[in-house]
């Protein structure tokens, strides 16, 4: 049986339980709640030099004008679990998640509209096939894609990348690629653009690196954006484990996933090579701080850090422990986040 990455796991579970009420999260606004700052968030980003956003479980919003010192909840207008969350410049973001979920906000995220959800987006990505050429890969998608329609909208979407406010990717779930080049306003299908459509594996993280574009998914999966094709074409890393993110490392990017493995590639993706991270278990979050330190973080709760590029990553003692799912770092704090909420903590200097 094929599984989520830890953080798909843990957002799975809550998607059953929330799955017994009555009301369709896609229609009932998130609830208001004093613990929300204590349940689980999965992703959290920075705009400006002061305010974070965080997201979580059931449609929670999380923002703090105060670097994480303290949290106050945002108003959404559904309950889907958020997977993850991204803004371009103060004003624009986007966030997505389960359901097929991916929400915008124009006003610095005061405000949320929903640009795409997953009975949408099983309808569209039918659709285009069916006006696509006749091939084999196209027969076979097709078939997936009708049962896609008629299973619903559970199928989430795991990560995100916006280049600007009008352009962007979301990937999920079993090869869910989309892509807007306007906002949000509409969206097109790249369900059969992958040299991931014949496995249809989950893809967890998507990134951009010199100018290129990277996605990660299960057993090994690995691609890059081919600009002529209109096409993410598969890269070799020399590991078959589950990548679960992407670090943009400046003169590196790193990819990382099961068991505390993870490779480094110092030529645009070219060549891969083993990265010793300094963390045992599966690596679920990572993050660059203003001073070019570079972070990783498991779902055990470790985090290591390199302040050499990633020529070495060495393990750093925290004040806390609790699994993680998500790290953001701030000129003087270190933003954890997981099943147990989010909390700030100083920077470790060693």
């Amino acid at each position: 049986m094929r599984t989520l990455s830890f953080v798909g796991t843990v957002v799975a579970a809550v998607a059953f339980f929330a799955a017994v009420s009555h009301a369709d999260p896609l229609q009932r606004p998130a609830r208001t709640s004093a613990m929300a700052p204590q349940r689980l968030v999965t992703s959290v980003t920075a705009i400006g030099p002061q305010r974070l956003i965080a997201v979580g479980q059931r449609g929670h919003l999380l923002l703090s004008d105060d670097s994480g010192a303290s949290w106050r909840q945002g108003v959404l207008p559904l309950s889907s679990d958020l997977s993850a969350v991204q803004f371009v410049d103060a004003q624009h973001g986007y966030a997505v998640g389960h359901d097929g979920v991916v929400l915008g906000s124009v006003d610095g995220g005061a405000n949320w509209t929903k640009l795409l959800d997953g009975k949408a987006a099983n309808a569209l990505a039918l659709e285009q096939l069916r006006q696509s050429p006749a091939s084999p890969e196209r027969e076979r998608l097709l078939d997936e894609a009708q049962r896609n329609v008629e299973s619903g909208p559970d199928k989430p979407l795991l990560d995100l990348y916006f280049s600007s406010p009008q352009e962007g990717f979301v990937v999920g779930a079993y090869n869910l690629i989309f892509q807007t080049r306007d906002g949000g306003k509409s969206w097109q299908s790249w369900y059969d653009r992958s040299d991931n459509s014949d496995k249809l594996f989950n893809l967890y993280g998507i990134r951009a690196h010199r100018g290129q574009l990277f996605v990660v998914g299960e057993a090994g999966l690995l691609m890059r954006l081919d600009t002529a094709r209109q096409r993410f074409v598969r890269i070799a890393t020399g590991y078959n484990g589950s990548f679960f993110g992407l670090l943009d490392a400046g003169d590196a990017l790193i990819a990382y996933g099961m068991r505390g493995n993870a490779v480094i590639s110092r030529d645009g993706g070219m060549q891969w090579s083993p990265l010793q991270s300094a963390l045992q278990a599966s690596i679920t979050a990572s993050a660059k701080g203003a001073d070019s330190t570079l972070w990783l973080a498991d779902q055990m709760g470790h985090v290591s850090v390199s302040r050499d590029g990633g020529q070495r990553f060495s393990e750093v003692k925290l004040p806390v422990s609790m699994p993680l799912a998500a790290i953001h770092v701030t000129p003087t704090t270190l933003v954890l986040a997981g099943v147990r909420g989010v909390r700030s903590v100083p920077l470790p200097k060693d």
